[in-house]
């Protein structure tokens, strides 16, 4: 009999255990990749106490870009003629009311995209355009597909091989036209094209088209004349041309990033100046003049009012978006002369959760600022020349309910790190 009670109070705890809801704490997951300078090596980093996760070997060295998602890390190897994929090791499952992470091993994928002089990465709702230089087409191809381990990709006619930009959507693309007369000039147009290839609609001019980025439900290629902006609702996607405004200096704009969070575009105008460009405003166009030439700027994916610039006197530069205005600076490295060769090694920008980190590739360091505050709170030694860097993660809720993966509750895209 005592046999049998104690079997009953047994079953009765397990199935307390089984009622019991799932326990749930607050965590942050927050990793860096960092490719060096020089060598055909990644390192990954956690982003939260600097410890180093993994180091990569690729074919060569690397420019790194991130999905949207963060679940995949592209590294572009314009001198190997390759494109790797790796895994973060982090990714967002949207459920509506919360979001699930999952937090694995950063790890690289067998996939690969190869061609001639790899060059512009865009990716946009999961789909991907890789631009190759030297070639007459572009690949588009799919994270989840990159995810699964597939190679498979669409090529797209480009019509001659030049230094240009797709941008990627569900059923078509917008493709650069090369010159004419000389495709090795900057290309003259964009235009809508079917994934068969076949022209959509009318050409849209943009003389010396150079630099893209996308913002909100927008993209903006960057032409000597203005900007194109790309939107599209339903059916294809339509090219506007935005005018440079009459009160801007002789100049234009050559490289582009998109705001997060907000909507607007920040552009390099001249070596010593950058433009906040807002396409919803009758004057879209700000001019906020540098102290010195302007080597790296990247938008804050978490505060999204900011953005930061460095300059060549070693000084990082808050800008206020809203304001249009620097609001605080802080020296952070030595000089980088922007004297000398267009791609030698400078530092470079990425957010993660509330801090900044800039690397130092003449230092083999990353130095680590409180964005908050905004000092330097800590640096982190990476061997070689830590160059190219960018951050993924997030931060919520895990559940502790028994499963492999972890659940996290988000409850906004900023926090989410998308």
């Amino acid at each position: 009999m005592k046999r049998r009670l104690l079997s009953l109070t047994i079953a009765t705890i397990f199935i307390g255990f089984a009622a019991t809801p799932s326990l749930a704490e607050d965590v942050n997951a927050w990793r860096l990749f960092v490719a060096d300078h020089d060598k055909p090596v990644i390192t990954v980093i956690d982003a939260l106490d600097g410890d180093k996760l993994n180091t990569f070997s690729v074919t060569g060295p690397a420019t790194l870009y991130r999905s949207e998602s963060g679940a995949v890390v592209f590294a572009v190897q314009g001198s190997a003629n390759t494109v790797t994929a790796l895994s973060s090791g982090i990714s967002f499952h949207d459920h509506g009311d919360h979001a699930d992470i999952d937090v694995d091993d950063p790890a690289l994928l067998n996939v690969e995209f190869t061609g001639a002089k790899p060059g512009h990465f865009v990716e946009r709702q999961g789909n991907v355009a890789q631009w190759f230089d030297g070639e007459k087409h572009a690949l588009l191809f799919n994270e989840q597909a990159v995810l699964q381990g597939k190679n498979a990709a669409t090529s797209v006619n480009v019509v001659a091989a030049h230094h240009g930009v797709a941008v990627p959507y569900d059923h078509y693309a917008v493709v650069s036209i090369p010159n004419p007369e000389d495709a090795s000039k900057r290309p003259v147009g964009a235009r809508v094209v079917g994934l068969d290839g076949k022209k959509v609609g009318e050409d849209a001019l943009c003389p010396g088209l150079h630099g893209s980025a996308g913002s909100g439900n927008r993209y903006a290629l960057a032409c000597s004349t203005g900007l194109l902006l790309i939107t599209q609702n339903t059916a294809a996607p339509e090219i506007k041309h935005l005018p440079y405004s009459p009160s801007l200096p002789q100049g234009s704009v050559s490289t582009l990033i998109g705001g997060k969070g907000m909507q607007y575009f920040i552009g390099n105008y001249g070596p010593d100046r950058i433009v906040l460009i807002d396409p919803t405003q009758s004057d879209s166009f700000r001019l906020i003049q540098l102290p010195t030439r302007r080597v790296h700027f990247a938008v804050d994916p978490v505060r999204a009012k900011y953005a930061y610039v460095f300059t060549e006197d070693g000084k990082l530069h808050q800008v206020d978006v809203i304001k249009g205005q620097i609001t605080q600076s802080v020296r952070v490295t030595e000089p980088y002369s922007m004297d000398g060769h267009w791609n030698d090694p400078r530092p470079r920008i990425a957010v993660a959760d509330d801090k900044i980190f800039v690397t130092d590739p003449l230092k083999s360091k990353i130095h680590v600022l409180d964005a908050v505050a905004f000092t330097e709170s800590g640096e982190i030694p990476v061997d070689g020349q830590p160059f190219n860097i960018v951050a993924v993660g997030g931060s919520g809720k895990v559940h502790d309910d028994g499963h492999h993966h972890q659940h996290e509750h988000h409850h906004d895209d900023a926090k989410k790190g998308k």
